[in-house]
């Protein structure tokens, strides 16, 4: 089958390699559609820790069974699957304490190869976090299972009402995501980025105002607000310092964005203390997130195929990544 191997931070290689083989317990799936995310675009800009090099890489797809294992009882071949790359041992101390994005063996156990024309969904994931795709989701849409389940845990167990405030900073994939899954709530948003061409995006999308980052803390709108919530979607460390001036007392900063490792940041701690601040770090998302994220797209509840800004077959997956290093683009769909 024909793979896009990550050599290391730059160079993407497209090579013949054997169709995996699955045991009684798995699944062999045919990726219908591949689609392109900031975790591989770090990996491919700079490296990442979890995407090992070189190797296969890509894990936010759908696809069709071509081929499942004896055991298999809730699958046959021919359906169409959606599903994640990831899902927690339950036996850890974190998912004991039902911690499950937290689970120590998550990241050791999590597949990569969407990039690929066939990929291997083990026996965990299949359990937990694989469903059937339903004829009103498109392959495309139905890719999107992944990321969606990773805003909705941050999302999920916070009150937003209609008449709060709340303002998402990067206006990439995950923040246009985080916009979606926000605006089912119909909070006042406003969304923050440098590139105009994505605020488009945003604005058709359904952000209530969109301003260029360069004018956050000069905009009058910005400086009278006070935001109930502030969604930090960039992973850079200065807007990680920057986000708690943006938000009210009393109001909480959700951090999703993973900034460079090895790196800190610092808070005055007379506004945490004395206004009562919440800062939140996100990372991931459990099976109850995943199957949530399921639901919202089966029932249509967010517009996921606007954030597609192209498609590509497997031979143009570089051509892809080049684009998006440029800043061209928010998210591709790679066709095997």
């Amino acid at each position: 089958m024909l793979a896009a191997i990550l050599k290391k931070p730059g160079k993407i290689e497209l090579e013949e390699i054997k169709v995996p083989e699955i045991s009684k317990s798995e699944i062999l799936v045919k990726v219908q559609v591949a689609l392109t995310c900031g975790t591989d675009l770090k990996a491919y800009k700079r490296g990442h820790k979890v995407i090992p090099m070189p190797g296969l890489f890509g894990h936010e797809f759908s696809g069709t069974i071509v081929k499942k294992g004896r055991y298999v009882k809730k699958f046959k071949e021919g359906d169409d699957i959606m599903t994640v790359h990831s899902a927690p041992c339950f036996a850890c101390p974190y998912c004991k304490k039902e911690l499950f994005n937290l689970c120590n063996n998550i990241m050791k156990t999590k597949i990569l190869g969407a990039f690929s024309e066939y990929i291997v969904i083990p026996e965990h994931i299949l359990k937990v976090n694989t469903f059937h795709k339903p004829k009103n989701v498109s392959f495309i849409e139905a890719a999107f299972l992944e990321p969606l389940s990773c805003v909705v845990h941050g999302i999920r167990n916070i009150d937003i009402k209609e008449d709060d405030n709340v303002i998402v900073i990067g206006a990439g994939p995950i923040g246009l995501l985080h916009l979606l899954v926000l605006k089912m709530n119909n909070p006042r948003l406003i969304m923050v980025d440098k590139h105009l061409e994505k605020l488009k995006v945003a604005k058709k999308l359904g952000a209530d105002h969109v301003l260029l980052s360069s004018h956050t803390k000069h905009h009058k709108e910005i400086a009278d607000i006070g935001f109930d919530y502030v969604f930090e979607c960039t992973g850079t460390v200065d807007v990680w310092e920057d986000s708690i001036n943006l938000v009210r007392r009393g109001g909480t900063v959700i951090l999703f964005g993973g900034c460079p490792s090895g790196t800190k940041v610092s808070y005055s701690t007379e506004r945490i203390h004395y206004d009562e601040i919440t800062l939140k770090g996100v990372f991931h998302f459990t099976p109850s997130d995943v199957k949530y994220a399921y639901e919202i797209l089966c029932e249509r509840k967010v517009n996921v195929s606007g954030l597609i800004s192209g498609i590509y077959s497997l031979k143009e997956v570089r051509k892809a990544f080049e684009m998006l290093a440029e800043g061209k683009g928010i998210k591709y769909a790679i066709i095997p």
